[in-house]
């Protein structure tokens, strides 16, 4: 997201399983209302609904910005007034970045769901998240109560599509070490909803365009274990400036992913460095020479900001649409999700991990364990979130830290995973496709994170 404001969170995960004791969905939770869309999951390098491929036609939508740090679908006038306009757009998506784990989203969700639209969720919040120059104290037991309140109150709604653990959290070079805790919270959310018997919502990590390390990311977001791979993979681009497929670099950047394993789509895009924006790369994200890699995109943004991406003004309360709103809803009805698309890959795998270079200081073989003080929640649930102005977390560390890093082949005090290297992973991706919830995980299991050789890559790549 184009603000300091937003931060980061962590991925990894400890999936696996264990006890059949957990509890299960029909124990615990019941469908939370009557449907009115499909659920939406991952498998191969593609998202699916009822059987059919789902593209993202979506838009970022933090009216305020994140640095405002409301949650706008915990207003429900907000929500009613807002829907109106994602309607008249015609978008699939809606990504929120800030949203209030104390809040009861019952109404808006199931507006959202009537007008057929899903949420994308980020975890983290301006007070939640990783600090990405110190990550390690910020790795906490408080951290991870926040994250996992977030997942517990989203899980039970047909219409959430994915998590964000993380976005942007790597943002220069000398920030590449925390990517390991982003890794980590994935483990752990993913951990976290197959303990509590949740829904397997797939969980991954949005990207910052920055050309030196992202095709490191990408890669490491994908190696090692199924139980410490990302579901998708999304990136923030903003390369296409009004010009055209191959003078944006896109054609490289869907050859670059021809092999990935798993879906990838554009968490963010829309220059607006060149004029009036006329959103024609959504014909090439809806063309067949994208759609077999790329599962579409969010445009960015919503409302108008301090960046000048928004395409609605609020004054007053009410909504005024800019030109772009115009030039957005017409681009979106003259190029339709295609009705046949096809994925490249029907099973869902991995890559080779990235070596740890002057530009990618991270080891692919660690990553921190659970902090302790945290292994209640896979029992207990979360509880109650702190919501949105909490104390926070990012100097919490009395909270609990990661006081070690689970190597392979070393114990986890939160499931036991497969050891199924970096080419590894079935047709679910990893994301538990289909309503009923996985047995719950015993608390002190084991898990094995086995990462795949190391293998140098890409440097002479254009990728954002």
């Amino acid at each position: 997201m184009k603000t300091t404001a937003v931060a980061c969170a962590l991925a990894g995960l400890a999936i696996g399983s264990a006890s059949a004791e957990g509890p299960t969905l029909t124990e615990r939770q019941a469908p939370h209302r009557a449907r009115a869309v499909p659920v939406v999951t991952a498998s191969g390098n593609a998202f699916w609904a009822n059987g059919e491929r789902f593209i993202i036609r979506g838009i970022d939508y933090q009216p305020g910005s994140s640095g405002k740090n409301d949650d706008p679908i915990a207003n429900i006038d907000t929500c009613k007034r807002d829907i109106t306009e994602f309607k008249r757009l015609g978008v699939n998506a809606v990504r929120i970045y800030s949203l209030d784990n104390s809040a009861n989203h019952d109404e808006c969700m199931g507006l959202l769901a009537d007008a057929g639209i899903y949420l994308m969720a980020d975890l983290n919040s301006p007070k939640y998240s990783i600090n990405r120059d110190d990550p390690g104290p910020s790795y906490n037991a408080a951290y991870l109560q926040s994250v996992f309140a977030t997942v517990e109150e989203f899980a039970k709604y047909d219409n959430t599509l994915l998590f964000f653990s993380g976005n942007e959290v790597i943002y220069t070079l000398n920030t590449t070490t925390s990517a390991e805790y982003v890794k980590a919270t994935t483990r752990d959310v993913k951990n976290y909803m197959r303990a509590r018997g949740l829904r397997q919502i797939p969980v991954g990590y949005s990207a910052a365009d920055i050309s030196a390390n992202v095709w490191q990311a990408a890669d490491y977001f994908n190696c090692g274990s199924d139980d410490a791979r990302s579901d998708f993979w999304a990136f923030n681009d903003y390369s296409w400036c009004n010009t055209d497929f191959v003078t944006s670099g896109w054609n490289q950047k869907v050859q670059n992913f021809t092999d990935y394993g798993i879906p990838v789509f554009l968490s963010e895009y829309g220059c607006n460095t060149n004029g009036e924006r006329k959103f024609n790369e959504i014909e090439s994200l809806m063309h067949s020479n994208m759609t077999g890699v790329y599962s579409g995109g969010l445009m960015f943004e919503y409302t108008m900001e301090e960046n000048n991406f928004g395409i609605i003004e609020v004054k007053n309360g009410k909504v005024e649409e800019l030109p772009e709103f115009a030039n957005f809803a017409s681009a979106l009805s003259k190029w339709p999700m295609p009705t046949a698309a096809t994925a490249l890959h029907s099973t869902t795998h991995g890559v080779a991990c990235p070596t740890s270079a002057s530009l990618w200081e991270v080891n692919e073989s660690l990553l921190p364990k659970m902090p302790q003080a945290a292994e209640k929640y896979m029992d207990d649930g979360a509880g109650t979130g702190p919501g949105l102005d909490g104390d926070g977390s990012q100097w919490n560390a009395n909270s609990g830290t990661a006081t070690t890093s689970v190597a392979s082949g070393a114990p986890s005090p939160t499931g036991q995973g497969s050891s199924s290297g970096g080419g590894g992973g079935g047709n679910n991706g990893g994301s538990g496709n289909g309503d009923s919830a996985a047995a719950g995980l015993a608390s002190h299991g084991m898990l094995y994170v086995s990462f795949a050789a190391a293998v140098a890559t890409v440097m002479g790549t254009m990728f954002l």
